[in-house]
Formats: structure tokens, C-alpha cells, sequence
């Protein structure tokens, strides 16, 4: 059976990722967290699913694990997340460096076929150009997340050009669902929200983002692996449907019924930029359908919380 290591599996993504690997019956699947952010309820079962409680920043916690799987494929999905989060505790987030140096070593010492980067939006910072191109717009935020992430993608880039090390880097942009915790946008009004609760802006709301339903993330992840796509590239993987964020809580309100009233914050110093809209033209190209619309995604999610 083809090998898969996922680290940060007990996140939204990883967990997401790992039910939908363990459903194909083709993998064997190793997941790893230090449950920082994650939780036990993300996890998939499975006998052909094991789990470790490590974390990928100590070398020699994982290094025993890398040489006796010799793993075919492997998704660095751990790291350091949530605004909140990654704002108050920086050396925290620039410590996740060394996790993707130990990553990368192991997967060229042991003969890894690919390894998967976890990226982000936030590398392109504030944007100079709509949509954000994965060619042409500058990286541009100083956020010791986004550096993280950046010099992330430096990694994967200079182990291929050195020792041909393949690789993929998805640069996600709020990737929304069921797993997600209320460190993040959608999932906190919505827990406001379905607790009649005033719901929290930062500044005017006027600020818009895109958001991506779990599944086609996932669609667009399983297609890369199974069919060889992707290889040595870079991948927004995200919506181009941008919401501000004031409307985002009012098509809550409106979906759950919610008579939450809307109030305002004074504006992030750091982190919180004007827009972010992707080219998504690679993912498009890749689903060959449109993508989950945010009414359906956040209805998809209501359903899930009533079972």
C-alpha cells in the first residue's frame, strides 16, 4: 500500500484530508500532531490509520517514525495557526521553521516521492494586484506567520533544485468547515450566531476575503496526488468569490435565523488585510466544476452540527 505521513492531522484540513485518504482504502496513513491547536475529534479511524502525539519542531521525536515507514508521500500540514494566535505569540511561529527543515530532511534521507506544503494567503500580504497570481504578485507581509510560510516555500523549492526533491505547495485562503474551530472567521460567528450572541467585527467590516469549502480542497488535494498534478508548482486553492466581512455576519444571521446583533471592534494593528481574491484558474482547471457556493458550505455545516 502507498505510504502517506500527514502532520498537523488533528487541524481542519489535516483531519479533513486524513477521513478522505482512509475512505479510498488504497493508503496507508500515518497522522502526527502536538495537538497545539487540533483536537481528538478530527481524527479519522481506521485500521490502516495510525496516530502519534509528536511534534515535527523536535527532530527526534519523528526521525525513528520517518526511517521505519519509509513513507511515499508526505503532507506538512503543522503549524502554528489562527490570527489571535500567531500575533501574540511570534517566537512560537518562528520556531514552526524548524520543523520544515526537519520535514525536509527526513523525506530526502528516506526516499519521499513528494512532499505537500501547506502555504497560505497571508504570504502575499497586502495586495498590489486582484486576483493574487502565484506568479506575479510580490510577497509582500512582514507577519512572522507569512515569513514562516514563506521561507517554507523557499525550502521545498531549493530541496528540489539541490537534491530533487519533488514537491507541491497549496497556498490555501480560508478553507471553512465542519473541523474548523472558532479561532477562525466563519466558524466563531457562526457559533455566535446559533448562540443568539452579539457577533465581533474588526474595523468597519468593509475588509473582504474569499471563502473555500473543505470538500473542494480536498477534491482538488486527492486529484493532485492520485494523478501526478501539480508536481514542482506553486496553487492558490481558494474561492474567487469575495464577501466583505460585514456581510459575511449579516448572510450568517440570515442563514441561522439569528436575531445576533452586529458590533464593532477597534482594527487589528497587524493582520488583518484590505482583500485577498486568488486566481484559482489551476484549481478551476483541476475540479472541472464550480466551486461550493458560500450559502451551501455554511448550510452543509448547519447540517453537520445537527447529527
Amino acid at each position: 500500500m502507498t505510504k502517506i505521513l500527514i502532520t498537523g492531522v488533528a487541524g481542519n484540513i489535516g483531519g479533513s484530508l486524513a477521513e478522505c485518504i482512509m475512505s479510498n482504502g488504497r493508503f496507508d496513513l500515518t497522522g502526527i500532531d502536538n495537538f497545539l491547536t487540533g483536537s481528538l475529534g478530527k481524527l479519522p479511524s481506521g485500521k490502516h490509520f495510525q496516530f502519534h502525539q509528536m511534534d515535527v519542531n523536535n527532530r527526534s521525536e519523528i526521525e525513528a517514525l520517518f526511517r521505519e515507514k519509509r513513507y511515499d508521500y508526505v503532507f506538512h500540514y503543522a503549524a502554528v495557526v489562527g490570527v489571535q494566535r500567531t500575533l501574540a505569540h511570534p517566537i512560537q511561529v518562528l520556531n514552526d521553521i524548524q520543523g520544515i527543515r526537519n520535514i525536509m530532511d527526513l523525506s530526502l534521507a528516506t526516499g519521499v516521492k513528494r512532499v505537500f506544503y501547506s502555504s497560505s494567503s497571508e504570504v502575499y500580504g497586502e495586495p498590489v494586484e486582484i486576483p493574487q497570481h502565484e506568479w506575479t504578485t510580490p510577497l509582500n507581509s512582514r507577519l512572522p506567520y507569512a515569513i514562516v510560510k514563506n521561507v517554507g516555500e523557499a525550502f521545498l523549492r531549493s530541496y528540489n533544485k539541490e537534491y530533487g526533491l519533488p514537491f507541491t505547495i497549496f497556498r490555501f485562503f480560508n478553507t471553512y468547515g465542519p473541523r474548523q474551530s472558532d479561532d477562525f472567521v466563519i466558524a466563531k460567528f457562526l457559533k455566535n450566531a446559533l448562540a443568539g450572541e452579539p457577533i465581533t467585527i474588526y474595523g468597519s467590516g468593509d475588509q473582504t476575503r474569499t471563502f473555500c469549502y473543505i470538500d473542494d480542497n480536498i477534491e482538488t488535494t486527492m486529484a493532485c496526488l492520485e494523478n501526478g498534478l501539480c508536481v514542482n508548482d506553486t496553487m492558490n486553492v481558494g474561492s474567487d468569490e469575495e464577501i466583505s466581512i460585514l456581510d459575511l455576519a449579516k448572510e450568517i444571521i440570515r442563514i441561522t435565523g439569528s436575531q445576533s446583533a452586529i458590533t464593532f471592534l477597534p482594527p487589528l494593528k497587524d493582520g488583518d488585510m484590505t482583500r485577498r481574491k486568488p486566481d484559482n484558474s489551476k484549481m478551476k482547471s483541476i475540479l472541472g466544476r464550480p466551486l461550493t457556493p458560500l450559502q451551501r458550505g455554511i448550510e452543509k455545516i448547519l447540517l453537520t452540527l445537527k447529527k
